[in-house]
């Protein structure tokens, strides 16, 4: 008889969105605090309160179990950054307010449980697979959100200095800070605070001079555009 076959009939039966979700909450922290190469079903399970067979049963694995972690969160974040990127304020304020965000996202652990993740995915093609289009889809948020400040500030800028291109300065610069951070090079936080301090700067200039024209009637706007549309 298997672990499964052992269980009761109310354990083994329809997936129990509660059941399931104390999984994902304990597997998380399990990743917080020990990692993902100290990642134990078993304990995974104990912290959850449930049979370690159930984790087969509803994950069928532990790399599937810790996909669902960070769809989970993922899906909750990304939402929160789509209703940041819509709301009717100045890009200078949405960079300030994704700031807080990233410290709130770095105290829940988060951040860290992407990095494991990441890390894991070097070495296991399988994970690699699955966790890839997940990070792709925060770097195509950061794109539509250069897009649009494109479109608002309608810049006289060089053809190289495409959406494209700034945003990919951007997404490799933050993934780049979470990792030195989560190590503990303590040393180069400084450094970043005054990068992302000039970048808020900069947008605040170009949120200036953009107010005017915004306030406008429409038919009196005259706008500057692009030599390169994003």
């Amino acid at each position: 008889m298997n672990d499964l076959q052992a269980l009761p009939a109310r354990e083994t039966g329809d997936a129990s969105p509660d059941t399931r979700q104390r999984i994902l909450e304990a597997a998380f922290n399990c990743l917080v605090a020990r990692g993902y190469a100290a990642l134990s079903v078993r304990d995974i399970a104990k912290d959850a309160g449930v049979n370690h067979a159930l984790i087969s049963y509803y994950f069928g694995g532990k790399d599937r179990l810790v996909i669902a972690v960070l769809d989970d969160a993922n899906r909750k974040l990304l939402e929160r950054q789509q209703h940041l990127h819509e709301e009717p304020v100045g890009f200078a304020e949405k960079w300030a307010m994704a700031r807080r965000f990233y410290q709130s996202d770095l105290s829940s652990g988060f951040v860290r449980v992407q990095a494991e993740l990441w890390a894991a995915s070097l070495s296991n093609v399988e994970l690699r697979e699955q966790f890839l289009p997940r990070i792709q889809a925060w770097k195509q948020l950061v794109l539509n959100g250069v897009r649009d400040a494109f479109q608002a500030y309608q810049v006289d800028l060089p053809a190289v200095f495409s959406a494209e291109a700034i945003a990919t300065l951007l997404s490799e610069f933050w993934l780049g800070m979470e990792f030195s951070q989560l190590i503990g090079a303590h040393g180069e936080t400084a450094r970043h605070d005054a990068t992302l301090d000039a970048i808020e700067v900069l947008l605040r200039t170009l949120d200036a001079r953009t107010a005017p024209a915004a306030s406008k009637p429409k038919g009196q706007r005259q706008v500057k555009r692009t030599r390169s549309r994003p």
